[in-house]
């Protein structure tokens, strides 16, 4: 009863962040299922939470898009290249060890962490058009953080607001309502890839879901109440990605002492 209790309480925080930060939530879905609703093994934990946080994404995504945050112009193109690579990276994912594959996990949040904070908080443009230059670089960015995305498991989707900012230079409210679109399309790539080799538990996922789903209305009402101070989504990104990247060295290197 209570790892049923813990999975739900679990959902309702991600789906919280997802709405309040985008792809940030999909870092918290791992450490959660792992070290307190108790899934055992790494790559389960990863699969389960790529279903969970695919499906809480989208129901983020409908939010945001009553709001008219989600720059779909930039979204959709993102999305469908970065599935691309999502199917790819998970292949590889499998085939690693999985106390690695966490390590490495952190390693890349806290470079992510840096290059937020390094970014002006006023920066990014409120009227994005896609051009052939930005598709040329919208595409391919795509690619590379959904390959980041399924190597890493869902976990991943914290490269999709800065990669879409980097692409595109959208502002981050826009960002974070348009990175849902691609987490949406990275997570069902990667949960179909890991459903197909036995690593989901389903009951979980649907436990997780259905915190989600509350977590995700307050998150997103959040959202737009912080969006009009200067930085401050920025900031709340960056703190959230170096406490849990920490977080998880911990856990790992304790682990394995």
């Amino acid at each position: 009863m209570l790892p049923d209790v813990l999975a739900v309480a679990s959902g309702g925080l991600v789906g919280l962040v997802l709405g309040l930060l985008g792809g940030g939530g999909s870092i918290l879905a791992v450490p959660l299922l792992l070290y307190l609703v108790g899934v055992e093994d790494p790559h389960v934990a990863i699969g389960t939470s790529a279903v969970a946080v695919s499906l809480s994404a989208l129901i983020n995504l409908l939010l945001h898009a009553r709001n008219g945050t989600v720059k779909w112009s930039c979204a959709i193109p993102f999305a469908l290249s970065g599935s691309v690579g999502a199917l790819i990276g998970a292949g590889f994912g499998k085939a690693m060890n999985g106390k690695t594959l966490l390590l490495a996990f952190a390693v890349a949040m806290y470079g992510v962490g840096v290059s937020m904070l390094s970014r002006k908080p006023d920066a990014g443009c409120t009227d994005v058009h896609v051009t052939p230059r930005m598709a040329a670089r919208l595409l391919p960015t795509g690619f590379a953080v959904g390959a980041a995305s399924g190597f890493f498991g869902i976990g991943g989707g914290f490269l999709i607001v800065p990669g879409l900012i980097s692409a595109t230079n959208i502002l981050m409210l826009n960002a974070i309502g348009s990175s849902l679109v691609a987490i949406t399309a990275f997570g069902a790539a990667t949960a179909a890839s890991y459903a197909f080799s036995g690593m989901v538990d389903w009951r979980i996922a649907g436990l997780f879901v259905a915190g989600g789903f509350v977590g995700g209305i307050v998150g997103q009402r959040l959202c737009t109440i912080l969006a009009g101070r200067k930085g401050a989504l920025t900031r709340i990104f960056a703190v959230y990605i170096f406490a849990t990247a920490t977080y998880i060295v911990w856990r790992a290197v304790g682990s394995s002492g």
